[in-house]
């Protein structure tokens, strides 16, 4: 076997290869009947106040800025919870521990409102998506 006849071969499977992926990208992306959906952001910011940087910094280098929001912990659980991240790697300065703990268990304690999280659509589900069938 030659050497042009072998570079060709391998030429030509490159291309297919490189078709297929390209073919592959340009598909409609289907989710949850939705062609294209944009995608979904959530600009959730934690609340404001003397940590709200130092939480930031500390809890939103692994988490979403909905897994604190959506908590509500006592002070005890938020020390063993910010105890246990630092444990895991967090950096939280030791002089910033308490105060991050009080910014912590106080906007997100058990007795503060649920967590209502962002919506994707205002609208109402149609009964295809929702499962439900419509009376006939």
């Amino acid at each position: 076997m030659s050497l042009s006849v072998t570079k060709s071969s391998a030429l030509a499977v490159l291309l297919a290869v490189a078709t297929a992926l390209w073919a592959q990208e340009q598909k409609p992306q289907v989710i949850m009947g939705l062609q294209n959906p944009p995608p979904v952001r959530f600009n959730d910011d934690l609340p404001p106040g003397a940590m709200q940087a130092k939480a930031t910094t500390a809890c939103l280098e692994c988490h979403e800025a909905r897994i604190i929001l959506q908590q509500r912990l006592s002070k005890a659980t938020w020390t063993k919870e910010v105890d246990k991240m630092i444990k895991w790697g967090a950096v939280v300065d030791a002089n910033d521990h308490d105060a991050l703990i009080d910014y912590l268990s106080t906007n997100f304690s058990p007795d503060q409102p649920a967590y209502d999280p962002p919506r994707t659509s205002t609208g109402k589900p149609s009964a295809k998506n929702s499962g439900k069938k419509l009376a006939q």
